[in-house]
Parts: structure tokens; C-alpha cells; sequence
């Protein structure tokens, strides 16, 4: 097997004078070896450039990070200062975005199931608007109005019908699924009228969302013409189509840039008559590629006739996808990124688990031994957002790099962390 792709690679992913790769200005050998493994590695410039490449497409103003592919104080800041606003999906996000200085106006809150407790400290801090996604949601506006909260400006999450081509447990737009007012049955016109006479909600516009991870631009064009006749009518200044847009995980895949994206889903806003002001939630295609993860391998155990595992000292706990979703991933030793992979392993953690699984028919160096850092790159998203403490084993931190300088923005969680919340 060939060398790693250096296009699955951070941008600023380079062979250093000895042979190593370098993100960042740094060597991820020497990262490894200072703040341990596993270890998430972000490039800062390259997020900053991908966040650049939304704005210049979507325009200022209308492009909102959805913070559950990765969130951190120091992520918020970074995105916020690019001019991305920020979407948020629980109190808990809404905390960490407003710990980070966030302002308020800055963040919109989605979630399939919000709280009134949740609701409540959206609208104490009055911030830009909520996504309004049942009728039960509606009720609990209502009820907080009549205690004297403000009226929040909300958008409808409408459920469109399109079927976006990705694993089920990510597909968000079919007629069959737990988000927003469908389409199809006619709930969707139902929430606008009762949203329109209330006087609990400001109704602005109209949200929509597919899926996650998706390579196919037509159907994000699709799902904008489908939005674009059903809000017509109404004539609000808003229209969120959502985010989703995937990125390339393993050699062969090629996912469409922010650009291309923009292009395929303004075109077909504009062929469509659109009025309404559109913005767009990117996520995972601002932070995917941005990150490796360092891992250290522990076990190399060979069953002739079978096959080989190489077991590392992270795995489900720091990235879950691959026991999720089937997920791919490649990987590489970092001190040889430009050696062949000719051997086959499959890549597994520390867990007490039979599906703990990183890489399923991974290809190695043929020399991988005990004590070698492997790294795993596109785990940008969705893996420190997702993870857990199974068998209590501590979440790893994340370093951003830039121009040569590490920066810790996540410690590693400690023993006694563990116990913060545990009474005894």
C-alpha cells in the first residue's frame, strides 16, 4: 500500500528535516512526547482558513458553526473571530460558548428535545434565536412567555423529504425522523400558522438539515429548491439550509469544498426566487480535516490465518465513529509518513470491548512495533465531542498548533476528575 495521502492531511502538514512530520510548524513526535497519547492535534490556520472560505462564499454574517462536531472555549473564540456565528444544541454548549466570551446575538440553539431549563437560559440571555422543532417545543415557549419571558425570534425546523445519501443514524431530512415539522404530512404548514398567531415567538424564517457527512452537492441543491417552494408564500427574512457537508476520511473519497457547496445550493436558491437571507450551519467540513490524533501503540497480537491486531491506548472513547457508523479512517507512523503500508492490521483500543474498533483493515508500516506513535488524521469532528469515559479512562486534550508554537487548550483529564461528580 501507498503512503498516507498527504490531501487527508492537515494543510500545513509537512516532512521535516529528519523524515518526521511537522503540523503546524511542530513536530507531532515531540507533541506526542510532551502532552502524551492519545493526543488530538489541531492545525489553527487551517480552520481559520476554512472558516474564511465559508464567509467569502456564503457572504458575512451568514455562516453558523454548528459546535457539535467540536467545541472548546478556544474553538468558539477562533471561529467567532473569523465572523462565524455559532449554533449550539444544548444548555451545555450554550455555557461553553458563552464561557468563551461568546456574545449572545452570536448563537442559535437547536435540539430535537430542548428543556424548559434549557429554553429558560436561552431566553434569560436573549440570544440570536431558537429552532423551533415541535409542537410540544411551541407549548413550552407559551408557558414561559406567561411567566414573563421574552419573545424569542425562532425559525421552524422543517423535515423536507429529501433523502440524503449517508449512514442512517446521520440522516436527518428523509420523511422518517425524530427532527423538525414534516413536509409531507402537512405539520409543517400547521406550525407556521400556529407560530404566526402566537404572540410567545417572533416567527423570522425557516430551517432545514438533511444529514451529516454528505458528498453529493445536488442534494443540498435539491433540499434549497424543495425549502424555496414551500416557504415562498410567507415571505421571512430567513432561511437556514443546514449543514452536513462531508470531507474525505480515507484514499479514493473527494467531498466538495466549501465553495462548491456554496455554489450548487446559491444557484439553486437563486434559480428558485429566493428572497430571504440564507445561511448555512458547516461543522465537521470545518474541523474534520484539521486534526490527527497520536496514539501509542501498546499490544501487536498476531493469530496466523486470521488476522493481526494492533491494539493503541486510546480508542471508542476518543473516537466512537467507527463503532457508531461503520466509520473509515486510514493511518500512518508519523516518523515515516512517506513509507509504504504494506501491512494489514486491524487497529483496536484499550476498551473492554470486542467492537472497539478504530480501523477495521488498516494499512501499516511494515516495521509498526510496540512504542510507536500512530497517528489517525481527519478526527477533527466528531471524536473529542463525542467521547466518553468508558472503563474511566480520561479524555485525552487537544493542542492547537501555529507557526511552530503548541498551544494546550484541553488539558487531559486527571484520576481525580473522575471523581468530581461521584459523592462517595
Amino acid at each position: 500500500m501507498e503512503p498516507i495521502e498527504f490531501t487527508l492531511l492537515p494543510d500545513s502538514a509537512v516532512v521535516g528535516p529528519d523524515g518526521s512530520l511537522f503540523v503546524g510548524g511542530c513536530s507531532l513526535l515531540e507533541l506526542a512526547a510532551e502532552f502524551g497519547t492519545p493526543l488530538f492535534v489541531y492545525d489553527a490556520e487551517q480552520i481559520r482558513s476554512r472558516c474564511r472560505e465559508a464567509v467569502a462564499a456564503f457572504g458575512t454574517g451568514r455562516v453558523i458553526y454548528a459546535t457539535k462536531a467540536f467545541l472548546c472555549r478556544a474553538i468558539a473564540t477562533l471561529v467567532h473571530s473569523e465572523g462565524l456565528l455559532l449554533d449550539v444544541a444544548s444548555g451545555g454548549e450554550l455555557h461553553v460558548a458563552l464561557a468563551a466570551g461568546i456574545p449572545p446575538s452570536a448563537c442559535t440553539m437547536h435540539g430535537n428535545n430542548k428543556s424548559v431549563e434549557e429554553l429558560r437560559f436561552a431566553l434569560s440571555r436573549k440570544i440570536r434565536s431558537i429552532v423551533v422543532d415541535s409542537f410540544d417545543e411551541l407549548d413550552r415557549l407559551d408557558a414561559l412567555h406567561a411567566e414573563g419571558s421574552p419573545a424569542p425570534d425562532v425559525l421552524l425546523r422543517i423535515t423536507p423529504g429529501v433523502h440524503a445519501h449517508t449512514h442512517e443514524y446521520i440522516a436527518t431530512g428523509q420523511d422518517d425522523s425524530k427532527f423538525g415539522f414534516n413536509l409531507a404530512t402537512g405539520d409543517a404548514e400547521r406550525a407556521v400558522h400556529r407560530a404566526s398567531a402566537s404572540s410567545s415567538v417572533n416567527l423570522v424564517g425557516f430551517h432545514c438539515h438533511i444529514g451529516s457527512n454528505v458528498f453529493a452537492a445536488a442534494s443540498f441543491a435539491k433540499a434549497a429548491t424543495v425549502m424555496a417552494e414551500f416557504v415562498a408564500p410567507f415571505a421571512l427574512p430567513q432561511l437556514v439550509l443546514g449543514g452536513g457537508l462531508g470531507v474525505a476520511y480515507v484514499a479514493g473519497e473527494v467531498a466538495p469544498t466549501l465553495t462548491d457547496w456554496a455554489d450548487a445550493v446559491l444557484a439553486a436558491c437563486r434559480d428558485a426566487g429566493v428572497q430571504a437571507e440564507v445561511s448555512v450551519e458547516p461543522g465537521r467540513a470545518i474541523v474534520a480535516s484539521a486534526a490527527v490524533t497520536l496514539y501509542t501503540v501498546g499490544t501487536v497480537k498476531d493469530i496466523p490465518g486470521v488476522r493481526t491486531y494492533v491494539a493503541v491506548d486510546g480508542g471508542m472513547s476518543d473516537n466512537p465513529r467507527p463503532v457508531l457508523y461503520g466509520s473509515g479512517y486510514e493511518s500512518f507512523a508519523p516518523r515515516a509518513p512517506l513509507a509504504e503500508r504494506p501491512f494489514r492490521a486491524r487497529v483496536v483500543g484499550k476498551h473492554c470491548e470486542s467492537g472497539d474498533i478504530l480501523l477495521f483493515d488498516a494499512c501499516l508500516p511494515a516495521d509498526i512495533a510496540v512504542g510507536d506513535v500512530l497517528a489517525v488524521p481527519v478526527t477533527g469532528a466528531y471524536g473529542h465531542s463525542m467521547g466518553s469515559n468508558y472503563n474511566k479512562v480520561p479524555r485525552p486534550p487537544v493542542v492547537f498548533v501555529e507557526g511552530g508554537n503548541p498551544t494546550l487548550v484541553v488539558r487531559r483529564e486527571t484520576y481525580e476528575d473522575l471523581l468530581r461528580t461521584d459523592l462517595g
